[in-house]
């Protein structure tokens, strides 16, 4: 008899459903070698299936494998194409004023402190996606990559036409003298190379990740700006249909933690963009205090209204700068 039991027993747990791992299609446009796969994405995805215990499961979908415009990755990830998708706030910068203020000149220094200050903004921020926000992290502040003219003056800037990453930026660059076009980081390169634009306003990362240092041949720092906002989405319909366990364990591989990784990944890579664009043959212009402060001043009625102006959800300019501060 308890021979028979346990043939019976056995014979159920083998005929018994095998519960399969869920898997998550996360979707980025730039291609697996970039240091945000190693900083960001597949440390998500390795944290994931450890805490899940296997259950909960990623996929990567790079080089723009499931949409390759830039801009459509938070339109992907809401037509549920994607359940994960990594995302440049400034290229639907009207959809985010609060996130892509953080480029406004003077918020923050490096990218870990944009990164830091963004997170002060946590609440407001969050508000502004139809998603869940895995992690939201930012680059250094930009430098200036310019092909046939040096920039070293303010005056320098008469009459350019530079490629911005937000909207946000626009004022400020027009305000400096030049005028200002937003265009996707894929198309850069390219862009310079053939006097499309003049110059690149990106951050120094910029040299490795896009090669800017072969149109390039001067760059120019400490020009005002602050870094770029970047998030890495969930689709809300997939998050919330998970349990509660499963929510856990999607909420324990994501949020501070992991963008400070991002944003600790991207300092390293500014510093080293400028170094590579220096061994390559770039000239490196470095605006002096004095100068700096000439630019600075040329753009402070741009800055005045920006802080006078409303963001949505009972937000100014002056409100969210408090925030990004700490103040």
């Amino acid at each position: 008899m308890k021979t028979f039991t346990a043939i019976a027993t056995a014979a159920c747990i083998m005929a018994a459903p095998v519960v399969a791992a869920k898997d998550l299609a996360l979707s980025y446009f730039m291609g697996p070698n970039h240091r945000m796969n190693a900083a960001v994405f597949t440390p998500f995805a390795e944290k994931l299936a450890e805490v899940s215990g296997g259950k909960l499961t990623v996929t990567q979908f790079p080089g723009g494998a499931l949409n390759s415009s830039p801009p459509k990755q938070y339109s992907i990830l809401l037509d549920g194409i994607a359940d994960v998708a990594f995302h440049l706030p400034g290229y639907t910068a009207q959809l985010f004023p609060v996130t892509t203020a953080i480029t406004t000149p003077g918020m923050c220094d490096d990218a870990v402190e944009c990164t830091e200050a963004m997170w002060r903004a946590i609440e407001p921020i969050e508000q502004e996606f139809d998603a869940k926000v895995l992690a939201l992290w930012a680059n250094d502040p930009q430098v200036l990559y310019t092909k046939g003219k040096p920039v070293r003056v303010l005056e320098d800037m008469e009459g350019l036409i530079v490629r911005v990453t937000s909207a946000q930026d626009i004022p400020f660059t027009e305000a400096l003298g030049a005028s200002a076009v937003s265009q996707p980081v894929s198309v850069i390169n390219q862009n310079l190379a053939n006097g499309v634009v003049d110059g690149v306003a990106i951050d120094p990362s910029a040299t490795m990740s896009f090669k800017m240092h072969e149109p390039a041949n001067y760059m120019t720092t400490n020009i005002p700006g602050a870094g770029s906002a970047f998030v890495l989405l969930m689709n809300k319909g997939v998050y919330n249909a998970l349990s509660d366990e499963e929510k856990g364990w999607v909420d324990a591989a994501s949020g501070k933690w992991l963008s400070m990784r991002g944003g600790e990944a991207y300092r390293d890579m500014g510093q080293r963009g400028i170094d590579v664009a220096r061994e390559n043959g770039v000239e490196i212009i470095e605006l002096s205090d004095e100068e700096r402060a000439r630019w600075d001043a040329a753009i402070q009625p741009a800055m005045d209204d920006w802080l006078a102006s409303g963001l949505g959800q009972g937000l100014t300019g002056a409100d969210l700068a408090r925030l990004f501060k700490g103040e």
